[in-house]
C-alpha cells in the first residue's frame, strides 16, 4: 500500500465508485454495462438481464428508534426494486443477507422478514437466497435485485438528448420531510419520555420515509402507453443530485421550472412548520424513489395527462448549464446538496 493518505470524504461516494471503474472494465462478452448505472446489464440471448444491490446499515440509513421492523424490510425491498424500475425492466428474484447482533430476537427477525414478504408480493419477487451472520454492533442489510428487460426496452442515465422532455413521477420532498418530523419527535421524546408524538397530519410524509414505493406502477403504465423513456434514474440521493448526473452522463444540460415541480401539501405544510423551503426539500430531499426521465417531444401527448407523471422542464445542448427557474423569473444552478454518505 501508498504512505499516502487521501480521505475518502475528499473523492465522495461518486468519485469513489469512478475510481475504483477504471480498474473494473467488463472483460466478458455477455457483460453488457458495468459500474455507473442503477444496475448492471448482462446479456441473456433473447433479452438483458439486470442485476443490482443495496446496501442499509443500522444509524446510516435507518434509525430503529422510529423505524418499525416490517416497514424496514419492506424499504429494504423496495429501494432495490426501484433501481431496476430505473432501467425500464421487471424484477424477478431477490437475495437477502443479514448481519445481526444478539440484541435482536427471533421474533424481531420475523417481524422483518414478514416486511421482505410484503413487499415480494406488492412487486412480484421472489426471495431466493441470501447470507446471514453476526454483528458485534448493529442490523446490516444487504439485498440484490435480478431483473429482466427486452434489449429494444432498456433506458440508460446516459442517453438524454437536448430538447428531450424532463418528467418526474409522484410528488418530491416527502420523504426527507418525513425524516425531519421523525428527528424532532426523537428529540423531544428523548428530552422527555412522557411526552407523546405528534404525527397528526404526517401520515403521508411519515410513510414516504419508513415505506417507500417502488414506481414499478409507472414502468407499466409507460410501456402500456408505447413510451420508452430515453433516459432514466430514480430519486434517491435528491432531485438536484439525480439530475445531475443524468445530466453529466448524458453530455447535456436541463432547465427546469420550480412551478411545475410536484408537492404534495402535507409536505409543504410540514416543511412550513419546521421552517423548511419546500422547494429545496424536493430538490434535495432525497429517498423519495420516484423515477426522473426523459420522453421525446413526440410522446409528450402520451404522458400529459398521467397524473403519476409531472413535466418538469426540458434537455438543453448546454452541458454546464443545469438550470432552476424560479416562479419569479429569476434562473439559478442547480448544485447537489443531497445524502452524500461521506
Amino acid at each position: 500500500m501508498s504512505e499516502t493518505r487521501t480521505e475518502i470524504a475528499s473523492l465522495g461516494e461518486f468519485g469513489l465508485i469512478g475510481r475504483i471503474n477504471e480498474s473494473f472494465k467488463p472483460t466478458l462478452p455477455e457483460s453488457v454495462k458495468g459500474i455507473g448505472d442503477d444496475a448492471a446489464v448482462i446479456d441473456l440471448g433473447g433479452e438483458y438481464g439486470l442485476l443490482s444491490t443495496d446496501l442499509l446499515l443500522e444509524g446510516v440509513h435507518f434509525d430503529l428508534t422510529f423505524a418499525p421492523l416490517k416497514h424496514l424490510g419492506y424499504k429494504a425491498v423496495a429501494v432495490n426494486v426501484s433501481d431496476i424500475a430505473a432501467m425500464n425492466g421487471i424484477p424477478g428474484q431477490i437475495t437477502v443477507s443479514l448481519a445481526v447482533s444478539n440484541r435482536f430476537s427471533v421474533e424481531a427477525i420475523d417481524e422483518l422478514y414478514s416486511g421482505i414478504q410484503s413487499a415480494c408480493k406488492d412487486f412480484r419477487v421472489d426471495l431466493v437466497g441470501g447470507d446471514l451472520s453476526s454483528s458485534r454492533s448493529g442490523l446490516l442489510i444487504s439485498v440484490s435485485v435480478f431483473g429482466k428487460v427486452a434489449k429494444d426496452k432498456i433506458v440508460y442515465r446516459n442517453t438524454a438528448k437536448p430538447s428531450d422532455l424532463l418528467c418526474v413521477s409522484g410528488d418530491l420532498g416527502g420523504a426527507y420531510m418525513g425524516l425531519q418530523i421523525l428527528e424532532r419527535e426523537k428529540g423531544v421524546f428523548l428530552a422527555d419520555p412522557n411526552m407523546q408524538p405528534e404525527f397528526d397530519s404526517k401520515e403521508y410524509v411519515l410513510q414516504r420515509q419508513l415505506k417507500p414505493e417502488a414506481r414499478m406502477d409507472v414502468v407499466y403504465e409507460l410501456a402500456g402507453a408505447g413510451v420508452v423513456p430515453t433516459a432514466m434514474i430514480d430519486v434517491s440521493d435528491g432531485l438536484a443530485s439525480d439530475l445531475l448526473h443524468l445530466c453529466t452522463q448524458s453530455g447535456v444540460g436541463a432547465m427546469v421550472f420550480e412551478e411545475n415541480l410536484p408537492i404534495d401539501e402535507q409536505t409543504y405544510l410540514a416543511a412550513t412548520e419546521l421552517n423548511l423551503s419546500p422547494i429545496t426539500a424536493a430538490m434535495n430531499g432525497g429517498e423519495d424513489y420516484e423515477l426522473l426521465f426523459t420522453v421525446r417531444q413526440a410522446d409528450y401527448d402520451k404522458v400529459k395527462n398521467n397524473p403519476k407523471i409531472s413535466v418538469i422542464g426540458y434537455m438543453t445542448d448546454q452541458p454546464q448549464e443545469v438550470v432552476l427557474a424560479t416562479k419569479g423569473g429569476n434562473k439559478h444552478p442547480i448544485t447537489a446538496q443531497g445524502w452524500n454518505h461521506f
